[in-house]
């Protein structure tokens, strides 16, 4: 009887069993380690520095460009008659200028001292030389209205023939002044001209 009671009031009593333990995990530690990212640097590309074209080159090069302006005077002759006024653009260069034409055949030496002692010369730079390659083939195809006014001789007949006469060589003129004053200019800050019909015939003699 007394064994009877004592199991019955284990079973109505729970508490009074043994507690149950908790079921207790244990994790593995990680062996990943965690490295902070490296930090992102910015690559920029830096252009290679600039070289200014050196001031003994600049002078050359625009001394190089006078010949051609120089013997292309001579077709300003009917502009300037009809505007005088225009040969005050001119008239400081005046003294250069008569100084050039008091050498016998001036613009013979001038052209072939430039031709080989700078454009064949590969002392200078292809700058400079590239430069006085443009002035001689400027100072060549200058030339060209020269052979055709003395071979067809347009101004003799009078009329249109003349007045032809007059304007192509106005024309020849401006275009001449234009690259004289575009490539001095260019030259003095250094920068490379190219002058139209002329340049590719240059940069193909050197």
């Amino acid at each position: 009887m007394a064994s009877l009671c004592l199991s019955l009031h284990q079973t109505l009593n729970p508490l009074a069993s043994p507690k149950a333990r908790p079921l207790a995990f244990s994790f593995p530690r990680s062996t990943v380690s965690i490295r902070p990212l490296p930090k992102r640097t910015t690559s920029v590309t830096t252009h290679a520095s600039y070289t200014p074209t050196p001031a003994t080159e600049r002078v050359i090069s625009i001394a190089s460009y006078a010949l051609p302006f120089f013997n292309s005077l001579q077709y300003g002759r009917f502009l300037f008659a009809q505007y005088p006024r225009l040969a005050v653009l001119v008239e400081p260069i005046f003294p250069i200028l008569n100084l050039y034409r008091s050498v016998p055949y001036a613009s013979f030496v001038a052209f072939f001292g430039l031709y080989l002692g700078v454009v064949r010369n590969t002392s200078f730079s292809r700058y400079v030389r590239f430069n006085a390659m443009q002035a001689v083939t400027l100072d060549v195809l200058l030339a060209v209205p020269v052979l055709l006014t003395r071979i067809l001789d347009p101004g003799q007949g009078g009329g249109f023939g003349m007045k032809a006469m007059m304007w192509g060589h106005t024309g020849v003129f401006v275009f001449s002044f234009m690259c004289f004053i575009y490539g001095v200019v260019s030259c003095i800050v250094g920068k490379t001209p190219y002058i139209p019909f002329v340049a590719d015939a240059a940069g193909r003699q050197l």
